[in-house]
């Protein structure tokens, strides 16, 4: 089970285990209701190196970029994401990017989803290995969004 870490807690844990040998992959997202097409992101993610690491939108940060969201809670959040076994570390981040977060915990790997070019990808300028995983199509928060609202009709 994954663990939830503040800041600097995670980025002094990281570097001890980088300090070890460990690789640590980093991505970041608000997975705001968790599906199959998170799980397999993740999974992929984790098979780049020994830890995996999600910067977790914050509900503030997630509200700024998606209006009317989260549907669910950041300590939820945080809490499905440490039960799934790929998942090593969570830490919240409340700014509209986790650049700084990325500044302070210097991962070997960068991911994001497939919508992402790489060159894009916050933080790819301190991380040389950042990468674009595909998405799994047909999973997406907002599809089940729209899903629910119209079965609500």
């Amino acid at each position: 089970m994954g663990e939830i870490l503040d800041r600097a807690a995670l980025a002094e844990r990281i570097s001890k285990l980088k300090a070890e040998g460990k690789r640590a992959v980093f991505t970041n997202g608000c997975f705001d209701i968790l599906h199959v097409g998170h799980v397999r992101y993740l999974k992929e993610a984790r098979s780049l190196g020994d830890l995996l690491i999600i910067g977790l939108n914050s509900d503030s940060s997630v509200g700024r970029i998606k209006p009317g969201r989260p549907i669910v809670g950041q300590a939820e959040r945080a809490e499905m994401l440490t039960s799934l076994s790929m998942v090593d570390f969570v830490t919240l981040f409340d700014e509209e990017t986790p650049y700084e977060l990325i500044k302070a915990v210097r991962p070997d790997v960068l991911v994001k989803g497939g919508d992402w070019k790489p060159a894009d990808i916050v933080g790819s300028d301190i991380v040389p290995d950042t990468r674009s995983l595909p998405f799994s199509e047909g999973y997406s928060t907002s599809g089940i969004i729209s899903k629910i609202l119209s079965t609500q009709r």
